[in-house]
């Protein structure tokens, strides 16, 4: 009963802590835009550096956020435990969970053992997604230069995106000396596969098989 008392102390000093961060997080700007936050009108003409420190910390906020709320819904839980007295028992095995771990997590929900056995297999081999092994970088399936394909595929996406401005410059991507050309292969032919597809006839007489009248030349009264 005495250990109950005491770890029912740690339980509410710990909801207390929690609250406490939540509120004080959510206090420096969380609950509005970070545009309106940071005094910035808009953050798509921005180089990706100029808001990189704003974007940093505040996605450190909002993860430091969520770990309050998910820790605090475990302290929740364990103050239930005590109340309908099945706290200290492990939720798999069913055996008495040591009160050093209990000193050290007193939310946990299983025994040491339990715990590495679970451990285990979430990072075991056979709980990772069917498709890793073949799945690649962005795009990275769909850029088929290597391949037969002439259809529109991943990289062709891309370019058509990038061709409207990106965040890099030329010393981003080497090998260029225009903002237009800052993205990958913009040196390819657009409209064509081959070179021979890019020769323009000149020539009215090779395009029609004959002379066309110039513009500017009336025709002749009969």
């Amino acid at each position: 009963m005495e250990d109950v008392r005491r770890f029912r102390a740690l339980l509410e000093k710990k909801r207390e802590e929690l609250s406490d961060r939540a509120k004080t997080i959510r206090r420096y700007g969380l609950d509005e835009a970070q545009a309106d936050s940071v005094g910035e009108l808009s953050a798509y003409d921005n180089h990706p550096a100029d808001l990189g420190d704003e974007t940093f910390e505040r996605g450190k906020d909002l993860g430091l956020l969520d770990n309050a709320r998910v820790l605090l819904g475990k302290v929740e839980e364990a103050l239930a435990r005590i109340k309908s007295g099945t706290y200290g028992r492990c939720e798999l095995c069913g055996r008495d969970i040591d009160l050093d771990r209990l000193e050290a997590v007193p939310w946990t929900t299983l025994c040491r053992e339990c715990k590495e056995k679970e451990e285990r297999r979430e990072w075991g081999p056979s709980d990772r997604p069917l498709e890793e092994p073949v799945l690649d970088e962005p795009f990275g399936r769909t850029f088929l230069d290597n391949t037969d394909y002439v259809g529109f595929d991943g990289e062709d996406a891309w370019q058509a995106a990038a061709r409207y401005g990106t965040s890099e410059g030329p010393q981003d991507v080497g090998g260029v000396d225009s903002y237009n050309d800052t993205y990958i292969n913009s040196d390819e032919q657009r409209g064509a596969v081959e070179d021979v597809e890019e020769v323009v006839i000149e020539d009215p007489a090779e395009l029609f098989g004959r002379a066309r009248p110039s513009p500017g030349r009336s025709r002749r009264r009969s």
